[in-house]
């Protein structure tokens, strides 16, 4: 299973998510590091485990307040060139693109910060297809075009399964939301986010189909071990 770290920044800080309240987020604490700045965050993670993969939510960029991230994240890429970064920045338009797709991140769609269809798909095609789709689930439900809900036929590869009312909830994983994707496609990548608590969690998401999960508090409080993580990611 493809394991892979969250980092949320906000003003420059890496936050604690919580039930997609992101009025709320403060700074992080963590058992892994004594700090909230990015670059001492990551630092804490690669020591905890050599993940491959960080992805990175720019919650000024998503919510388009501030300045974005993109300074910092830079600076992440610089001091770990072999770390591949996922990074939604809330693309929606055709000069975010351009700026996000230059710096040769995996860049991440989010269904939340597309009101239409139309819009989605000229924004796919400007990235040919190269990129990850996130169908975002909220405490009120799903945001975006139902037609992304509903047709795998625009999926990319690699579709995570954002559930924000479980992201550091430490409540578990909405099983039963993967299972439904896995229904309607056994072509496609699916990745959880969302409640991950312990190994246990992990593996009940791989038994249900999943190829990958997304997590953060976990891991800051110590809930899954070193060598539990050596483990799942063989």
């Amino acid at each position: 299973m493809q394991i892979i770290p969250v980092i949320d920044l906000l003003g420059g800080t890496v936050v604690h998510a919580k039930k997609g309240d992101r009025k709320n987020y403060h700074a992080i604490q963590s058992l892994i590091s004594g700090s909230s700045d990015p670059l001492d965050i990551v630092a804490a993670l690669l020591k905890y485990h050599p993940f491959k993969q960080l992805y990175i939510a720019d919650l000024n960029a998503i919510q388009k307040t501030g300045s974005n991230n993109l300074k910092i994240i830079k600076s992440i890429a610089l001091h770990h060139p072999g770390l591949e970064l996922w990074v939604d920045a809330g693309i929606n338009s055709t000069a975010e693109v351009a700026l996000w797709s230059a710096c040769n991140f995996n860049v991440i769609l989010g269904s939340e910060n597309f009101s239409d269809l139309d819009n989605f798909i000229n924004i796919r095609k400007q990235l040919n297809s190269n990129f990850v789709l996130s169908l975002d689930f909220m405490p009120n439900g799903y945001h975006g075009p139902q037609e992304l809900l509903q047709n795998p036929e625009y999926w990319p590869e690699q579709v995570i399964l954002m559930s924000l009312p479980h992201v550091g909830a430490n409540q578990g994983p909405d099983l039963e939301l993967i299972e439904r994707f896995r229904q309607l496609s056994q072509q496609h990548r699916f990745y959880s986010a969302g409640g991950v608590r312990s190994a246990d969690d992990l593996n009940r998401l791989k038994q249900v189909g999943t190829d990958g999960a997304l997590l953060a508090t976990a891991l800051h409080r110590r809930q899954i071990s070193q060598a539990e993580l050596e483990c799942l990611s063989q």
